[in-house]
């Protein structure tokens, strides 16, 4: 029996599938790992392998042929070397220098270890052919003579079984999809790949520290995906730490289900943290900084209502409690910190500068009372710092070296500085990048809880949302998430984005791999009748993708009595040839007809025909009971307009219609169809599944996927 080799379809390591065609070892393949999972061999032993040098280093040994690890000692510790170098091909910036490297190794040898082909070669090959068009476009150059010679020859000797391999896990050759973009590509502004990376200001090597801190009111959405992405590029890059850091300061709009949904959106991205901590954690010390700033006059305590307040900070006007003594200023903070009456009237502002150009430093609010319960520490507190004074006091607590912030807080860095200064804490650097805009959606918390709250989706995970969970669920590879992001780079230029780009991404990763199944619209199908068709009915075993192997397998049944979508009966005339998917061409013999509406086609089959020569290709579904109920559902964009001004309200741009449900019948082996598999049905898109079948009066729901198209609003549609 062969061993199974398990990996992320969004990863498939064609090293090992290349080497063991070559080597003839017989795997069957299972891409049903988690994204960023080390493929695993396992033996019908039980015992398995993990990581692709030990499954290379295995397929070597198991062929009849030794010479792939080597002919001696010498020689298969070269290979080692080998398999431990060829990752560098992957690592973005490294891939000339690799490129380089290798040239000049191959100026008078053939192979790379000995006189003959070895795992090592297969290997390096492969790296370079799943790179796809970067190493096509190299190919074609005369940069690397000594390298593309050696490259074309393995292809020339073995093109047959990698070419295979090529076309199945990258795509067609030549134009094969490349590995997601390394962000050391991607995070300067400039076009020229050559271009230094861009670097954090004062940034010591093994010594930076970062934290992601979201606040726990909602669901991580993609541009907080942006900002978590990034602050786990330069941890790694400068060998630093990072820390998530939720910022609960406010009880009214937090709670522990956003929390536990945070961490696990943080996990989905393969975000690895040293620590967590909360804001809230620091509330005693963050208390002790507001009293010690207000007995050294660098604060004070304000019972202006609200809505004057913000006039007087507009128009920079100082506050009539500006001058209050200290010991009436700590009275009253008293008074906040006990929930009294008078407190609750009050809140702790910093005496920055009323005259300053920038509003952010006309003595902004420190603290207010909230007597809400809060989700980690309950009522023990009546009195809740902002965002604005926490922020910079942890992060300097914790030893954070460079705090990354989007660019929308531009204004409030001089703010950042200010506050560390009077608290007489160390200054940590901030570093800018622009935030995440994308068409005809909405990124603010409070915006998408209006969607929730008044029941215009389910919840945080609808297919709709824009976060990390909703657009998941709608079929988003976090593969194409992390590429989409990756590509934007820390570039502080203000973008808006199409979601067009996003799903083109997504499609280059699904299409290879997702199986194919057919189905016809329940409500608009048509019988055909084959008079030479199979008396009886039979079954033929179909793979799911015919380029995939790892999709698996199909039964199709083939029956004398078919159903075609009624668009397709509609375009087809008398006498016409068509081609009838998986099985052959037919000749339309009548159409019969009632108040001009077709009722059944009538014709035979004709299998000797060319399926070249026909117009129409057509998906069909046998006659029989096993069919299964579908439901597929096609989303919108919950607002009409690509870009709401700073004016304008987003309740006046709703989208009046945002799903759309249309009723099917799907080939009988849907029912097997798994929560979250991605499917293509023939000639109608890609779906992903949100509700497996349980019973046949219970549809299959399947949510249409975007594939980067342009597509007809459903209120045009409609």
């Amino acid at each position: 029996m062969a061993a199974k080799l398990s990996f992320s379809q969004d990863s498939p390591p064609i090293s090992i599938i290349s080497a063991a065609k070559v080597a003839g070892v017989s795997l069957s393949i299972d891409p049903s790992l988690a994204v960023g999972s080390a493929p695993v061999l396992c033996f019908s032993s039980g015992e398995s392998l993990r990581g692709i040098n030990p499954i290379l280093d295995y397929i070597a040994h198991a062929t009849s042929s030794p010479s792939l690890h080597g002919q001696d000692a010498i020689e298969s510790g070269h290979v080692v070397e080998w398999l431990e170098y060829a990752p560098a091909f992957l690592l973005g910036s490294e891939f000339e220098v690799a490129c380089s490297f290798v040239d000049g190794y191959l100026t008078s040898r053939t192979f790379l270890v000995g006189h003959g082909l070895t795992i090592a070669d297969i290997t390096v090959w492969s790296n370079l052919a799943g790179i796809g068009q970067r190493w096509e476009s190299l190919r074609k150059s005369k940069k690397y003579q000594n390298l593309v010679r050696w490259f074309n020859s393995i292809d020339s000797d073995y093109r047959d079984t990698l070419n295979e391999v090529v076309v199945a896990y990258v795509g067609k050759r030549g134009i094969g999809k490349s590995p997601a973009p390394n962000l050391k590509e991607k995070v300067n502004d400039s076009k020229d790949p050559s271009a230094p990376e861009v670097d954090l200001p004062g940034a010591k090597f093994g010594e930076v520290c970062v934290r992601f801190a979201p606040e726990p009111s909602g669901y991580l959405h993609i541009g907080h995906a942006k900002a978590a992405l990034l602050n786990k590029y330069f941890a790694e890059r400068y060998q630093g730490r990072l820390i998530v850091r939720f910022d609960d300061t406010n009880p009214s709009k937090e709670s522990n289900e956003f929390v536990e949904n945070l961490l696990k959106d943080i996990e989905t991205l393969g975000i690895k943290y040293d620590a967590v901590t909360y804001t809230s954690d620091y509330f005693p010390k963050l208390m002790e900084m507001a009293e010690k700033l207000i007995k050294q006059g660098k604060a004070y305590v304000d019972d202006t209502p609200k809505e004057q307040m913000r006039s007087e900070r507009m128009d920079g006007v100082e506050s009539k409690c500006r001058n209050n003594t200290v010991e009436e200023n700590l009275s009253l903070w008293k008074e906040m910190i006990n929930g009294s009456e008078r407190g609750m009237q009050c809140c702790v502002r910093g005496k920055l500068d009323m005259q300053d150009p920038n509003k952010s430093l006309r003595d902004p609010v420190y603290y207010r009372c909230n007597t809400d319960p809060h989700h980690r520490i309950g009522s023990k507190y009546k009195v809740y710092p902002t965002y604005d004074f926490a922020c910079p006091f942890v992060d300097a607590l914790e030893g954070v070296t460079h705090a990354l912030r989007s660019s929308e807080y531009h204004d409030r860095n001089a703010q950042y500085y200010r506050i560390l200064q009077d608290m007489g804490m160390r200054r940590v650097e901030i570093y800018e990048f622009s935030r995440l805009n994308m068409v005809y959606t909405l990124l603010s918390k409070r915006k998408l809880l209006w969607f929730v709250q008044n029941k215009k989706v389910e919840d945080w995970t609808d297919p709709r949302f824009p976060t990390v969970q909703g657009i998941v669920r709608r079929g988003l590879k976090v593969e194409a998430l992390i590429q989409f992001i990756l590509q934007q780079g820390a570039s502080k230029n203000l973008n808006l984005m199409e979601w067009d780009k996003l799903w083109t991404i997504n499609k280059k990763i699904i299409d290879p791999v997702c199986a194919r199944h057919t189905a016809v619209l329940k409500d608009q199908r048509v019988i055909f009748t084959l008079t030479n068709g199979p008396e009886k009915s039979f079954v033929r075993i179909l793979p799911r993708h015919k380029k995939f192997d790892g999709a698996g397998k199909k039964a199709t049944t083939f029956t004398n009595r078919v159903w075609l979508d009624y668009a397709d009966a509609s375009a087809i005339s008398k006498g016409e040839e068509v081609t009838l998917m998986d099985w052959g061409n037919a000749i339309i013999k009548e159409i019969k007809m009632e108040n001009g509406v077709i009722i059944e086609l009538i014709g035979e089959l004709h299998l000797e025909g060319s399926v070249k020569t026909t117009k129409l290709k057509v998906t069909w579904l046998p006659n029989i009971d096993d069919l299964v109920p579908l439901s597929l559902v096609e989303f919108d964009y919950l607002i009409s307009k690509k870009k709401l001004e700073e004016d304008e309200n987003f309740l006046d741009n709703l989208n009046p219609c945002t799903r759309k449900e249309t009723m099917a019948l799907g080939d009988a082996n849907m029912r097997n169809l798994q929560r979250g598999e991605v499917i293509q049905l023939e000639r109608k898109g890609y779906y992903r599944c949100d509700a497996p079948f349980v019973r046949s009066s219970k549809p299959v729901v399947l949510f249409a996927i975007p594939d980067g198209r342009q597509q007809a609003s459903l209120n045009q549609s409609a």
